[in-house]
Order: C-alpha cells, then sequence, then structure tokens
C-alpha cells in the first residue's frame, strides 16, 4: 500500500484531474441518487469507495476527504493524524518520527500539491475529524452538498464548524459538511 500512496503523490496531477471529472459525475447523478436514496446507497458505496482509495491512497475512511486538498496523500495515514501539517519531529529526508521507515505524510502532501493545478489548496485550513462520519461514503457526501447548495444550514454545530473554515469547505464541502447526514445503513442484527 505505501508504495501506492506515494505512486498517488507522484501523480497528483492525474488524480487531480480524475477526481475533478469523477466529481462532476456524481453531482450529476444527484437525482437518481435521491430516487433511489442516499441511505440505500451508502453501504455498497461506501464499500467501493472504502476498496479503490483504500488501495491507491491507503485510506482510512474518515468521511471527511480531503485528498484535493493535501496532494493526494491522505493526512490520516499521519500516526498522530495531523490534518494540517507536520508536526515538529520529521526527520532528515522527510522521514516520520514515529515510524522512521516511512516518509512523513506531510512532505510527501507538499510534493503532491506542488505538482497540482489547485495546489495552494493545501494551506486551507482543515477542521478536526467528525469521528461519527468514520466509515461513511465522503463521495456520496459531496455529491450531495454540491448539488443541494443549501441556502442555509439547519444544524447550528454543523453550520458553526463550517463558518469556522469557509476556505476548506469551499473546496472540500466532506470536510466541514452542512447536509444532513441519511439515516445509516442497517449494520446487520444488533444483539
Amino acid at each position: 500500500m505505501y508504495h501506492l500512496r506515494r505512486l498517488a503523490v507522484r501523480h497528483a496531477r492525474a488524480f487531480e484531474w480524475v477526481y475533478v471529472r469523477f466529481e462532476a459525475a456524481l453531482v450529476a447523478l444527484d437525482p437518481l441518487f435521491r430516487r433511489i436514496g442516499y441511505h440505500r446507497l451508502e453501504r455498497p458505496v461506501a464499500a467501493v469507495e472504502r476498496l479503490t482509495k483504500g488501495l491507491l491512497f491507503d485510506c482510512r475512511m474518515c468521511g471527511q476527504c480531503v485528498l484535493s486538498s493535501t496532494g493526494m496523500s491522505c493526512p490520516m495515514n499521519c500516526p498522530k493524524t495531523l490534518r494540517n501539517g507536520p508536526c515538529g519531529g520529521v526527520r532528515p529526508g522527510g522521514f516520520c518520527e514515529v515510524d522512521p521507515q516511512m516518509r512523513c505524510v506531510w512532505v510527501m502532501a507538499w510534493e503532491g500539491a506542488a505538482r497540482m493545478r489547485d495546489g495552494a489548496r493545501i494551506g486551507d485550513v482543515q477542521p478536526p475529524v467528525d469521528r461519527s462520519l468514520q466509515g461513511s461514503s465522503s463521495w456520496l457526501r459531496v455529491a450531495r452538498e454540491k448539488a443541494a447548495h443549501p441556502a442555509g444550514p439547519s444544524d447550528a454545530p454543523r453550520a458553526t464548524i463550517a463558518c469556522a473554515f469557509p476556505q476548506a469547505r469551499a473546496h472540500e464541502p466532506a470536510a466541514a459538511p452542512l447536509a444532513v447526514e441519511p439515516r445509516p445503513a442497517d449494520r446487520g442484527p444488533r444483539r
């Protein structure tokens, strides 16, 4: 996985190109998604997303994907899960202080961002991760957010987070979602 993650960073511009088109396709499919029901799609789409992004980016399925703002390097791969930049312990050569065999996620993020057309977005401050979204599909969240263009949020805590991180939200709606989440998909029999 680590080698594929580094490959994704080296080819960040190509992945950015694919992501922009994929996102546009998801937004265009919003009427179909609404008809089927986002809550019904959550489980299968999250499984495909986990597989795809897991292979390419070593995705942790935080539910608030910011890959296109971090040079195609997932900040959740940081052993400290730092979301807004490196810690003070980056070793010589750009290696991680916790796992000396691994390049620092943020060093790789800056390298990837330098290759991307919209690489300056790496400077956007990202909100903290909402752990309640863990395992959910950020693809569906972005489709819902960008298709809806909500006039105003109905949830005060979500609105507070979204207003506190306007630049991050403008580029990555999944980072500070405003849309009400669909009810969770059935996770099997309860005990």
